[in-house]
């Protein structure tokens, strides 16, 4: 249903029966809240080329104008103009029964991959952009007919984890900072950073971890259930469709990366670099005119994110059949995505036809156009974000209606909160960076 054409015919029925001739209702929407949601300007127009009182003429056509249970109010406005307020019942019933998009003529299966965390530590506010808009995707795909395959590739694997497990040695296995996993997370990066020894040891956990030592796998799961459920936690305050099952993390790739170096080294396509093993495609220069590398694998044999997210393009085109792959993450990561999409079509990891689609976002600003952070300039939790968020709407609430009931005013703050968070975010142009400024989100 289109509310302008529909308002512009009945209009336009009644300033003819009116009038005794066809006129233009000239409905648009309203240039300001106070006077609704549509104008039609026609009227006077129509009125003073017949040289007939245009208010007199406009009251005849309100009159006449089949607008029940489309418009709440039809209000004279100045010499003649008609101001249009919409039912919300009408509105309501509207939505709820309007004709499904139309269905993709050739439905594909799509893998989108989106939000992401690094589960060594909780999601932070840098995660939000990532999860919301490639959420919104995978629901419009799916509204269009394509076959959704959500894949949420968590980093759960690298040195972090080992210096995290070393830490956790330290402080003992029921440590008490596994309930906050940034404080965690933080003074384990400060042990790393500081101490050689610590540092050594870290390393030695990786490698008995990526061995698959059991006792270091068993501690490293307890990591990454605590930090999935914190993950979870988000996604179903937020309200997206993201599961467990759609968990497909970097260490699921692991026993596929000496495939992957293989592979690549049988396609003719690595070379050696300072001991690393890169790939050099002259599409790709610095500023320098050197051509940049892709690095696959490091000198001391670990693999690195780009060796994952080849594995990662192959299971989705053998395993999944995959016929696009969409990739939600910030506007920084553009040319490593070029860099690994060029890289598996050389390679044969994509299938003919494969499309590969990086979508960059820009970042969240503070007000004072810097990265967005707390007052003490850490990066604020995507948790603490979203708390703030329902504080806020419910203090709104409170003073707007202090007489509802509490538990009303917290469901009531609950969905504007985080409802206005989401909102924010989906407003603005993807591409570009965005102020997140509380007053102007939470603005009724």
């Amino acid at each position: 249903m289109n509310l302008k054409r529909l308002l512009n015919d009945r209009i336009a029925a009644a300033l003819e029966a009116s009038l005794g001739e066809a006129a233009p209702a000239v409905v648009q929407s309203a240039a300001r809240p106070e006077f609704g949601d549509y104008q039609a300007n026609g009227v006077m127009g129509a009125a003073k080329r017949l040289k007939r009182n245009p208010r007199e003429v406009a009251a005849d056509v309100v009159a006449r104008a089949d607008l029940a249970g489309i418009a709440a109010r039809c209000e004279i406005a100045g010499p003649g103009f008609l101001n249009v307020t919409l039912d919300d019942g009408f509105l309501a019933t509207s939505l709820a029964t309007s004709a499904p998009v139309e269905a993709a003529p050739e439905p594909e299966t799509v893998v989108v991959d989106y939000s992401c965390p690094n589960l060594a530590k909780e999601m932070h506010v840098g995660h939000l952009r990532s999860t919301i808009i490639g959420d919104a995707m995978a629901r419009v795909l799916e509204a269009l007919g394509h076959t959704v395959i959500r894949q949420n590739h968590v980093g759960d694997w690298g040195t972090q984890f080992g210096m995290l497990l070393t830490f956790l040695d330290e402080t003992g296995a029921d440590s008490e900072l596994l309930s906050d996993l940034e404080t965690f997370y933080r003074e384990a990066k400060k042990r790393f950073d500081a101490d050689v020894d610590f540092a050594d040891r870290s390393r030695r956990a990786v490698v008995g971890l990526q061995r698959g030592d059991p006792e270091i796998r068993r501690r490293w799961q307890r990591f990454i259930d605590i930090s999935l459920s914190h993950c979870q936690e988000i996604y179903d305050r937020l309200g997206t469709t993201l599961r467990p099952e759609h968990v497909m993390a970097e260490s699921a790739y692991n026993d596929d990366l000496d495939a992957v170096i293989a592979d690549l080294d049988a396609a003719g396509l690595l070379e050696e670099s300072q001991g690393a093993r890169c790939v050099f495609l002259d599409e790709f220069k610095g500023k320098d005119g050197e051509t940049l590398p892709l690095i696959v694998q490091k000198s001391d044999g670990g693999y690195l994110y780009a060796t994952t997210d080849l594995a990662a393009v192959r299971y989705r085109a053998r395993r999944l059949e995959a016929d696009r792959v969409m990739y939600f993450t910030d506007a920084r990561q553009a040319l490593h995505f070029r860099q690994v999409f060029a890289v598996a079509g050389r390679a044969g990891f994509a299938r003919d036809g494969m499309s590969l689609e990086h979508h960059p976002f820009g970042a969240m600003l503070g007000t004072d156009g810097k990265p967005f952070k707390t007052r003490a300039g850490e990066v604020v939790k995507l948790i603490q974000l979203l708390d703030e968020a329902e504080e806020r709407a419910l203090a709104e609430v409170t003073r707007r209606n202090p007489e509802l009931p509490e538990a009303e005013r917290r469901e009531i703050a609950r969905v504007i909160g985080i409802g206005a968070v989401k909102y924010a975010d989906l407003s603005k142009n993807r591409t570009s960076d965005y102020v997140f400024d509380w007053d102007q989100m939470l603005s009724f």
